[in-house]
């Protein structure tokens, strides 16, 4: 394949073509995805269905039935509820940096395993619970799965991937989070329907199915070659000959090789990330991950059942709502997937970013104009606020939703990626942690004007990401550097002096 470096204009040959051990191999890592996407569809579920609400959250049980008086809006606002939602983004964030020096120094197959284990241990305990500390204690486990599969998959896939095809190789961990959350939604429509009231029981006890695949499968993955090449070169060598399907693979093995003769000379990642020629991947670090949760769309993912229900759509109603969302956004990212690599990262941002704007701004303004405090919103007006927020969720899809898992994982060099990706994870958690702790209060209190603050958001990244993120498509991930080179704003900062930035590093050692 051939790829063209934006600042010397040469060509850089690796060869080889896809073969079916990589797509197998990025197959199984990307369930990863399914453990994170199902929890995010099945919490919002579980917390809308009414046997659960009677078990562990009474009082929300009795203000959304029984009283008259309470606004539409405030109805689920409940500090007690959001936290049985947020316990796992915490548990996630603390996580996260213990899965980092795990990936750098073991390798990135020992995380995946680490956190499907994990993650199969919450699900058990989650169906079996019988009082709120094992609900909790159940969600704090499924965080740390979700923390070492969301540090080390995208990694994974991005290293494994032949570069000409990067992009679409890391959005099926994107798109294996859309398969999760479709599944747990149409498992929640089923499972809301059982009369004898455990059916939130199936939902919970249900995601130790890719659990299982994702633990079971990683036994038999192989390891990367970039982490392999620090302690095994040869079988470094040898894997990436399979993967690429061919012994003449020297050019990128050499790649892989300088790369590695930088990283070995870095004792502390963390430290280092802060140097000056790193600071425009850790603005993107953090600021990538913030603006995917700001977008709102975990908002969506979490609470839409108890979004609709709150527009005015009966238990059922709502779960179908839901599910036909979930199938939106998992056939944009399913779109994504096929054009990323095409037509870049840049121009896909921009579409997804303006139909999420104006999508969130007209929801907003219906139910500014038609939703009151009682009642709800007739039935054209609810299928209508469904369509928008379909259109929302598809820009989503396309966009966000895989790109913000992408450009993290394939900009960071490799002395500092481990620690890169752990930053982006955490500031990805922390927010989502945030968001879905006040959504309920925001609900409650902005009313309709949370459409417009998360709204306001999207034309804020779609600027920043139009103005100050450089192309990165068809760039091989060991020479990611080059982009950051010739760009208007960044190379400033990583056009040091070759003997400024060698004592840098050994001032760090």
């Amino acid at each position: 394949m051939a790829v063209v470096s934006e600042v010397s204009s040469e060509v850089v040959k690796y060869n080889g073509h896809i073969t079916s051990f990589v797509v197998l191999s990025c197959m199984v890592a990307a369930t990863g995805g399914i453990i994170f996407g199902y929890d995010i569809g099945i919490s919002g579920g579980v917390t809308s269905m009414e046997p659960f609400l009677r078990k562990f959250f009474p009082k929300v049980y009795t203000k959304m039935i029984k009283d008259t008086k309470i606004s539409n809006y405030c109805k689920f606002d409940s500090q007690l509820l959001t936290s049985f939602t947020s316990s796992l983004y915490v548990a996630g964030f603390v996580a996260t940096f213990f899965a980092s020096p795990v990936t750098r120094a073991f390798g990135r197959r020992p995380s995946i395993l680490i956190g499907g284990a994990a993650f199969l241990a919450g699900a058990a305990l989650g169906g079996a619970a019988y009082n709120l500390y094992m609900l909790i204690i159940g969600r704090v486990l499924l965080g740390v799965g979700v923390g070492f599969a969301n540090q080390s998959v995208p990694l994974y896939l991005s290293e494994m991937a032949p570069s000409h095809y990067r992009g679409a190789f890391n959005m099926g961990f994107q798109f294996c989070v859309g398969v999760g959350v479709l599944a747990a939604n149409l498992l929640n429509y089923g499972t809301e329907k059982i009369k004898a009231g455990y059916g939130w029981r199936i939902s919970l006890a249900m995601a130790a199915v890719p659990a299982s695949v994702l633990t079971i499968g990683t036994l038999f993955l192989p390891e990367t070659p970039n982490s392999l090449i620090n302690n095994n070169p040869n079988k470094a060598k040898h894997v990436l000959q399979k993967i690429r399907g061919t012994h003449d693979i020297q050019l990128e093995f050499d790649d892989l090789a300088a790369a590695n003769a930088i990283a070995k000379n870095i004792k502390h990642p963390f430290k280092n990330v802060l140097q000056r020629k790193y600071r425009p991947q850790l603005v993107m670090a953090i600021v990538i991950p913030f603006f995917q949760q700001v977008t709102g769309i975990n908002v969506i993912s979490f609470y839409a059942p108890i979004l609709f229900r709150a527009i005015g759509f009966g238990e059922s109603a709502s779960l179908m709502s839901a599910m036909v969302t979930g199938l939106v956004g998992l056939s944009m990212t399913f779109i994504s997937l096929l054009i990323v690599d095409k037509l870049g990262r840049r121009t896909i941002f921009t579409i997804g970013g303006v139909q999420m704007f104006v999508s969130q701004m007209l929801v907003g303004a219906i139910m500014a104009a038609k939703l009151g405090d009682h009642g709800g919103l007739s039935k054209g007006d609810g299928y209508l606020v469904l369509v928008l927020i379909c259109s929302y969720v598809a820009g989503f899809g396309l966009s966000w939703g895989p790109l913000g898992w992408l450009i993290p994982s394939e900009i960071f060099p490799l002395e500092i990626r481990s620690a890169g990706q752990s930053i982006t994870v955490a500031v990805g958690f922390l927010f989502t942690f945030i968001v879905a702790q006040t959504f309920l209060s925001m609900l409650c209190h902005l009313k309709s004007g949370t459409f417009f603050f998360f709204g306001g958001w999207v034309a804020v990244m779609t600027v920043f990401v139009y103005l100050f993120l450089p192309e990165t498509k068809n760039v091989p991930i060991e020479t990611m550097d080059q982009v950051w080179k010739q760009h208007w704003y960044w190379k400033r900062y990583v056009n040091d002096d070759e003997d400024d930035v060698e004592i840098n590093n050994k001032g760090n050692l």
